[in-house]
Order: structure tokens, then C-alpha cells, then sequence
């Protein structure tokens, strides 16, 4: 099995108690990329516009996703280290689509851009996260 077979063999994302609250669903995931999509309903803020903490939660989670599927192949985990984002546009409904690619995937560290994009595919926010790659305790 190699990671470029696209199994799941080596990894199981699931979903956490934030991401079912959020209505997260994962439509592809492999080392290359990994890609979700989450309703902004429910996700909103005061103001009506998507949550930027909302953003950052999936973003998070999505691009944490991705270095665990690389550090999996290497038999480690991953935690985060860092993360930034840009908020570009706002939203008010539909569903939004979180992508993860890697940007480095190191032995030690991972770093992976992750956009979010609308229905109509405009850059809503831009992510990226750093992730430090630890042995897995047995």
C-alpha cells in the first residue's frame, strides 16, 4: 500500500464533537489534498455573515486532517503548531467547500495552505497550518 493509492488504510479521519456541530462532511482525503464542505447556516455570526471563527475551526481541522493522512505514512501523528488566515469575502448562505494542500511535507513538520471557497468558487479565506509530527504512542 503506498499513499498514493488514495486508501484509507493508514488513517481514519473522523469527525470531532465541533466539526458534527458545524456540519462538516469530508469529500476527499489523500495525501495530496483534502477537501470538505460546511453550510454557512448555523455558522453565522451576530451580523449574519459566516463566523471568521468558524473558518478558522474548519480550516483548522481540515489542514490538521491533511498532516495526519502524511504523518500516518510515516507512522507518526500530528499536532498543530501554528495557524494564520485571511479573510478575503464575506458570506451569508450556501454551502462553503474547505481545501487542504500541502505546501511541505517534512519528516517533521507539515505545512499546508487551506482555502475556502464558495459555491461560486470565490476565495472566501485563506489558511495555513503547521502541523509538528510526533511518534505515535502505541
Amino acid at each position: 500500500m503506498t499513499p498514493e493509492t488514495g486508501s484509507t488504510e493508514l488513517w481514519k479521519i473522523t469527525l470531532g464533537e465541533l466539526d458534527e456541530k458545524m456540519g462538516v462532511k469530508i469529500v476527499e482525503e489523500s495525501v495530496d489534498r483534502v477537501v470538505a464542505t460546511m453550510p454557512v447556516e448555523g455558522n453565522r455570526q451576530s451580523f449574519g455573515l459566516l463566523h471568521g471563527g468558524a473558518s478558522l475551526a474548519v480550516g483548522e481541522a481540515v489542514g490538521s486532517w491533511a498532516a495526519v493522512i502524511h504523518a500516518s505514512t510515516l507512522g507518526k501523528t500530528a499536532v498543530g503548531v501554528d495557524v494564520s488566515a485571511t479573510h478575503h469575502k464575506s458570506a451569508r448562505e450556501g454551502l462553503i467547500t474547505i481545501t487542504a494542500t500541502p505546501i511541505h511535507l517534512g519528516g517533521t513538520l507539515t505545512t499546508h495552505e487551506v482555502l475556502i471557497t464558495n459555491e461560486a468558487g470565490q476565495r472566501l479565506c485563506t489558511l495555513r497550518i503547521t502541523n509538528l509530527l510526533l511518534p505515535r504512542k502505541a
